[in-house]
């Protein structure tokens, strides 16, 4: 009996020095990021700069993988089923917070199948109104609603993503009465904005500041709890009288669950020292992103919090769940 136990505890002595050795020196080879959308888009472009800063400072290969579909669930699932070793890593949206609560059924558990490593970025959203509509605030704009009830509309580019629920919040905060108009993409959004076929849309600062900026559609709020950067003259909604409405689109970094924490923290540190690269802060407010690099423990808690959210959104909306 003595004999094996003592096998069985150098076996398991075994185990955690190479499990040690492993998280020691990590990375021995190429690392794979993968995105849920196709290459040439914000989320890609995020992951090709942190991917290239990461490549510098790890001083092994880190590529960019591109699989777009379902939503953002066929990368989701790729991750989630690989192997736990840090070598395969998810960078996605606050759209996987939303999935539990938005579809029937998920090939994974959002909570259970993935260790939340750091929140990359945070991009506030603006809502925008077109020149034609006769409010030029937020409460001007909750004032028309209830002047004119039933008459307002908003672009919406697709059910249940975070533009989509950033707006049903904004509707049960305030009373805001608009109705959902569908468009394809941000661009035939943008466009019928400009031209007043359409009244409102909570989009990208990215994608809406240059035409608020050149007067062709008129900034109304930013939904983040505090101002942006990028456009510091324009208020918050909580500003103009919606006390805590605090509602942004991130970011971030996930791993597998089972991912060895010594691993995970050494995927973080190297993220955190890539956003503090001024190369890197200089390109991400080319399209107006502020670095976040948040700690595990914090970006899961801010993760649990948007899953709870979202589903109390989505329910309040009564948003029909989607196949």
């Amino acid at each position: 009996m003595k004999t094996i136990n003592a096998v069985l505890g150098v076996m398991l002595s075994a185990l955690v020095c190479t499990g040690h050795a492993r998280a020691q020196d990590y990375p021995h080879q190429t690392v794979r990021i993968v995105v849920p959308f196709a290459a040439g888009g914000a989320v890609d472009s995020l992951a090709r700069i942190i991917g290239a800063k990461l490549t510098e400072i790890w001083k092994q290969p880190v590529i960019v993988e591109n699989k777009p579909g379902g939503a953002g669930n066929l990368a989701a699932d790729t991750v989630a089923k690989a192997a736990p070793d840090g070598y395969t890593i998810l960078l996605t949206t606050n759209g996987l917070a939303i999935s539990p609560s938005l579809y029937k059924s998920l090939p994974f558990d959002v909570a259970k199948d993935f260790a939340p490593v750091t929140q990359l970025i945070e991009s506030p959203l603006l809502l925008v109104a077109a020149n034609n509509l006769q409010a030029g605030s937020l409460k001007e704009l909750i004032a028309l609603s209830k002047v004119k009830p039933g008459t307002l509309n908003y672009g919406s580019t697709g059910v249940g993503n975070p533009l989509h629920l950033t707006m049903e919040m904004l509707k049960h905060e305030t009373g805001l009465d608009a109705q959902a108009v569908p468009y394809r993409g941000d661009g035939p959004l943008n466009t019928a904005l400009i031209a007043g076929e359409v009244h409102l849309a909570i989009l990208p600062i990215g994608t809406a500041r240059s035409n608020v900026e050149n007067k062709m559609v008129r900034g109304l709020a930013i939904t983040s709890a505090q101002r942006s950067k990028a456009m510091p003259d324009l208020p918050t909604v909580a500003e103009q009288g919606v006390a805590g409405f605090d509602a942004s689109s991130w970011q971030g970094f996930f791993v597998p669950a089972k991912t060895p924490p010594d691993i995970v923290a050494k995927i973080y540190q190297g993220t955190k020292n890539a956003l503090a690269a001024p190369d890197v802060q200089e390109r991400l407010k080319a399209f107006t992103a502020e670095p976040v690099g948040s700690s595990p423990d914090a970006f899961a808690a801010k993760f649990k919090a948007d899953l709870a959210r979202y589903a109390r959104v989505v329910k309040e909306a009564k948003i029909p769940l989607q196949e």
